[in-house]
């Protein structure tokens, strides 16, 4: 019996397998606005059988993009597109989610394919980004304006209000997006954040805004839909944030209610070496799991069937989220069924297509 195939109950929803879409930028919004793309790109996942599709990175702000290109949730505008991505997400049979990031010193880029640098907020597209401290991403980057008190308090009502709209939207999982060398990882992670107050120096002051977002998230959810915070598991670099710290965090995430950490890592600094492989990241997710005692998911170069049946059936994690191997192969859901010899329902429409 495939356990990759198991269903995963979750709060008000179960995952009909172990199977997810990881959130991944498309680059292809103007004003924050959704398009036929997302409807499309999204969809395909959710007819192809990952039981859920989780929506790229959606900015809270629009200083919180990555790039003038990004994904947006930060106005009522946005929902009704929104809504029709969720709606057929949801007739396929799968469950919608949506991570609500905040870019952080890493905001106002330019696209990748159109060079992926800093955009100067006196420039056309810019604007000023924000951190956890003014320290630059890169001596080819300016620095970011500190955040102040006020600052801090807009980035939590920026998530709350954020919340709100993907459940109008009808998201039934949201993701805090804490990874990555994003905004809340960037107040985590001890290379960045230099303060001096109550959100900087000891390992409780750098996670404070992390869980002052997810007490404001879990206020709107109100424990009615599942709660996902992305980490970087290590920043990969010497005094930076590490898996012992993510262990502890992961702890304090529970208590709060939040129901799976969606366990990836680096992202902090540049220039850092990571011992890639298949599935180099499986053992945050498994470590987390083990000693926090929640849920987990594991992602970072799962290209198999069996390789993900192998991390579920280890209990190394609890869902494994797929990227570029479900850019490559929207229908990996059915392909793997049909590899580790489980027979699952194709939609009807494609029904004449499966393999007898």
């Amino acid at each position: 019996m495939s356990q990759l195939f198991t269903p995963l109950a979750i709060k008000g929803i179960t995952l009909k397998n172990r199977i997810a879409v990881s959130p991944m930028c498309q680059y292809s919004c103007v004003d924050g606005f959704a398009t036929d793309w997302h409807l499309v790109h999204l969809g395909s996942r959710a007819v192809g059988g990952a039981a859920l599709v989780m929506q790229e990175a959606s900015a809270v702000s629009a200083e919180g993009r990555i790039t003038p290109d990004d994904l947006g949730i930060y106005s009522d505008a946005h929902i009704e597109k929104l809504r029709q991505v969720t709606t057929f997400i949801k007739q396929q049979g799968a469950v919608a989610g949506i991570q609500l990031a905040h870019a952080g010193r890493k905001a106002s880029h330019t696209s990748p394919w159109k060079g992926g640098r800093q955009i100067p907020a006196n420039e056309p597209g810019g604007w000023p980004t924000v951190s956890a401290s003014a320290v630059a991403f890169s001596d080819k980057e300016s620095a970011p304006l500190a955040l102040d008190e006020a600052g801090i308090d807009k980035v939590v009502t920026d998530f709350t209000a954020a919340t709100v709209r993907a459940l109008q939207a009808g998201y039934q999982v949201i993701e805090i997006h804490a990874a990555h060398g994003y905004l809340l990882h960037q107040f985590l992670s001890p290379l960045i954040n230099r303060r001096t107050d109550e959100y900087g120096g000891s390992f409780d002051n750098r996670v404070r805004l992390l869980l002052r977002v997810t007490d404001a998230v879990q206020q709107v959810l109100q424990n009615g839909h599942p709660l996902f915070v992305r980490i970087s598991g290590t920043d990969w670099a010497e005094g930076g944030w590490n898996i012992d710290e993510s262990a502890q965090l992961s702890v304090l995430l529970k208590d709060k209610g939040v129901d799976l950490i969606d366990c990836s890592s680096g992202g902090a600094v540049p220039g850092v070496k990571i011992p890639l492989g298949p599935g180099y990241q499986v053992q945050f997710a498994e470590r987390i799991k083990q000693q926090a005692g929640i849920l987990t998911g594991a992602v970072g170069l799962i290209t198999t069937a069996q390789q993900a049946e192998d991390i579920i059936a280890g209990n190394q994690a609890d869902i494994v989220l797929l990227a570029r191997e479900m850019l490559r192969d929207p229908y990996f859901p059915l392909h793997a069924a049909l590899a580790l010899g489980v027979d699952i329902p194709w939609l009807p429409q494609y029904e004449r297509a499966k393999p007898r």
